[in-house]
């Protein structure tokens, strides 16, 4: 399983339109085949600044869904409305037993 995490911080003025279309984007995602889970977090204290933390069962799933996603209408709609380009890291846990 990898984690995903996207990064995103909207303009001002933007935060509810921004925050709707983040969901709508999510929502979107559920379908997507390797799809496992996520969350939406909002910053408490600037909700410009929003978090998205996902799980896939492999890389290979959120690349494809990032490249088969990218000119949907949400992200056509959303890139406007953002402050500096979103952010990703792809992350995968490593045990910490001792080999």
């Amino acid at each position: 399983m990898v984690t995903v995490i996207w990064e995103t911080w909207l303009q001002p003025g933007s935060e509810q339109e921004g925050l709707a279309l983040t969901q709508r984007i999510w929502s979107d995602m559920t379908s997507f085949d390797g799809y496992v889970s996520h969350s939406l977090l909002v910053d408490g204290d600037n909700g410009q600044h929003l978090l998205v933390v996902s799980t896939w069962l492999d890389r290979t799933y959120p690349d494809r869904a990032l490249q088969d996603y990218a000119g949907a209408e949400p992200v056509q709609q959303i890139t406007p409305l953002l402050a500096r380009p979103r952010n990703r890291w792809v992350l995968t846990e490593r045990s910490t037993q001792p080999v």
